[in-house]
C-alpha cells in the first residue's frame, strides 16, 4: 500500500469525514426559522403602527412611522417568502456552514439574556442618582456593547472601551440629539 493510498483511505474514514462536514440539511429547522422570523416581523409591524406621533404628517410627507413601517412590511413579506419556500422545496444544503461549536448555544442564550436585561434597564428612561438626573440609555448601551464583545471573545480592554463608548456616543448623538428621538 502506497502513501497516496493510505492518505486517501484516511480522508474517507468516518472520523475524518465528520470533522470537516458542514451542517446537515434540515427542513424542520428551515420551517421553524421562517415561523420565528414571521412572528418577530409581525410583532415589529404591530409595534411600528403604535408609534406615537406629535402631529399627523400632511399628504406627501413622511412621519415617524414611515421607515419602521417600510422595514416591518418588508420583513413580513420576506418571512412569508421564506416560509413558502421552506414548505414547498426540499431543504437546502448547508455544507458551507460549520457545525454547532461547543458553547455556541450557551452564547446565544447569554446574548438573549444580556439583550433582555438591556431592554429592561433602558425602559427606566432616566434615574435620579445623588440628586442628578442621569439618562439610562448611554450607560446601558455602553455596557451592552462591552458585555457582548466580551461574550464573543474580544479581550483587548482599550479597544473594548473605545469601541463601546464611540458606538454609544454615535447612536446617542445621531438619534437622541440630532433626530430628537427619545432614547
Amino acid at each position: 500500500m502506497s502513501h497516496a493510498d493510505a492518505t486517501s483511505s484516511d480522508a474517507t474514514s468516518p472520523a475524518a469525514h465528520d470533522e470537516h462536514d458542514g451542517a446537515r440539511a434540515s427542513k424542520p429547522l428551515e420551517i421553524c426559522f421562517a415561523v420565528v422570523a414571521l412572528a418577530f416581523s409581525a410583532g415589529y409591524l404591530v409595534l411600528a403602527t403604535q408609534i406615537p406621533l406629535r402631529r399627523e404628517a400632511a399628504a406627501g410627507q413622511i412621519d415617524a412611522r414611515f421607515w419602521p413601517m417600510v422595514i416591518a412590511v418588508t420583513a413580513v413579506v420576506i418571512a412569508l417568502v421564506l416560509l413558502a419556500l421552506a414548505l414547498t422545496r426540499p431543504a437546502s444544503g448547508r455544507e458551507d456552514l460549520d457545525r454547532i461549536q461547543p458553547g455556541g448555544v450557551l452564547r446565544v442564550a447569554l446574548t438573549l439574556v444580556i439583550t433582555g436585561a438591556f431592554i429592561a434597564v433602558w425602559s427606566l428612561g432616566t434615574v435620579i442618582l445623588f440628586g442628578y438626573r442621569i439618562e439610562v440609555f448611554p450607560v446601558a448601551a455602553a455596557v451592552l456593547m462591552a458585555a457582548l464583545m466580551l461574550l464573543y471573545g474580544h479581550r483587548r480592554w482599550v479597544s473594548l472601551i473605545i469601541y463601546s463608548l464611540s458606538v454609544t456616543a454615535f447612536v446617542y448623538v445621531v438619534f437622541g440629539m440630532l433626530l430628537r428621538i427619545p432614547l
